[in-house]
């Protein structure tokens, strides 16, 4: 078992940035490719972001491609979003997950731990 807890979400107006952290605990973090989701209400959760458990391969969604970086400090047990240039519509509850397969995966059902989600409101 693995235990994610994120923070670092808040509100930040149009064209701000925020970095969200995602802390583990119970396993050693290195032990997982990571990635962060999010989902605003009433919609699904989206793929954001993805990294490897060594850090040297990311993956982004189209959308956010060019504005957010993830990255991981292993030794830490952390990952990290740093989201820049926000928009209004990308306000959502932001979520750290953990897959325990080798892979960078965009699809939810493939993570096997997930925090509990982290709000970021984007005002204009």
């Amino acid at each position: 078992q693995v235990q994610l807890v994120e923070s670092g979400g808040g509100l930040v107006q149009a064209g701000g940035s925020l970095r969200l952290a995602c802390a583990a605990s119970g396993r050693i973090l290195s032990w997982f490719h990571m990635g962060w989701f999010r989902q605003a209400p009433g919609k699904e959760r989206d793929f954001v972001a993805a990294i490897n458990w060594g850090g040297g391969s990311t993956y982004y969604a189209d959308s956010v491609l060019g504005r957010f970086t993830i990255s991981r400090d292993n030794a830490k047990n952390m990952v990290f979003l740093q989201m820049n240039t926000l928009t209004p519509e990308e306000t959502a509850d932001y979520y750290c997950a953990a897959d325990k397969s080798p892979r960078n995966s965009s699809l939810p059902e493939d993570y096997d731990y997930w925090g509990q989600g982290n709000q970021v409101t984007v005002s204009s």
